[in-house]
């Protein structure tokens, strides 16, 4: 993949499906870029890939380096390298929305293409959340989402993945705002539900290449999926 190229293994619709049986492997993710986002087979955690390192946010905050040979049923992920970067007043975020504001300021002619971005350096106030793991099979992610485990942190220093999606994408991507968070020691992180920060680096890359791999397994293939709109809005924040 050239830099800035976005890979994608699945579908967002397949995991609020249920389907998270198998996948490709943390080894083959982290050929695909250098950053990026997805889960775990069962959806047992959320998934950071930072600097070419796979990390699981787990449940209760724990963090664990993935074994290389981890399945990983959803993830996207970029060789991501900025092409701006925003720091000082105008990187100041005082929501998750915020970051929103940030790339509509600094990007001309992207309101239909994908942006990819980093946010490096202190958070005044993080509320991340991780899912624990599908109970039975077929369980969708919607369903997981009411029993997520939900942290907040403050004044924590670190870095947040992100990627940005068009709305006519809903379904194969999370349309809007998609971000997950890891602190510099790699203790605690999770899914950004709510942030704010006043001392933070922007990194920042549109992009308009985007290559998807649909899994071929009979979970997958079964699974009667559409887009829940209301339902992948609630579980992503």
């Amino acid at each position: 993949m050239a830099p800035n190229e976005i890979y994608q293994y699945s579908l967002v619709n397949a995991l609020m499906s249920g389907v998270s049986d198998s996948g490709i492997t943390a080894a083959q993710l982290a050929e695909k870029g250098n950053q990026g986002l997805g889960t775990f087979v069962h959806m047992d955690g959320e998934l950071l890939l930072l600097d070419g390192t796979v990390y699981q946010l787990q449940a209760e905050g724990k963090i664990r380096v993935a074994s290389p040979t981890d399945q990983i049923p959803y993830a996207v992920s970029t060789h991501f390298e900025p092409q701006q970067t925003v720091t000082g007043a105008a990187a100041r975020l005082e929501s998750k929305e915020a970051i929103d504001a940030v790339l509509e300021r600094h990007t001309h002619h992207a309101g239909n293409l994908f942006m990819a971005y980093r946010v490096d350096g202190q958070f005044r106030r993080l509320k991340c959340r991780t899912v624990q793991g599908q109970e039975y099979e077929g369980q969708p992610l919607a369903e997981l989402g009411k029993k997520q485990f939900v942290a907040e942190y403050s004044d924590v220093e670190g870095t947040i993945v992100g990627f940005r999606s068009p709305q006519a994408w809903q379904g194969f991507f999370v349309a809007g705002e998609h971000m997950h968070f890891i602190d510099k020691d790699r203790n605690v992180g999770g899914h950004v539900l709510e942030l704010e920060a006043d001392h933070v680096r922007i990194g920042i890359a549109t992009i308009n290449n985007i290559h998807i791999q649909l899994p071929t397994s009979d979970q997958f293939n079964a699974a009667v999926m559409s887009t829940d709109d209301v339902g992948l809005k609630s579980v992503e924040g």
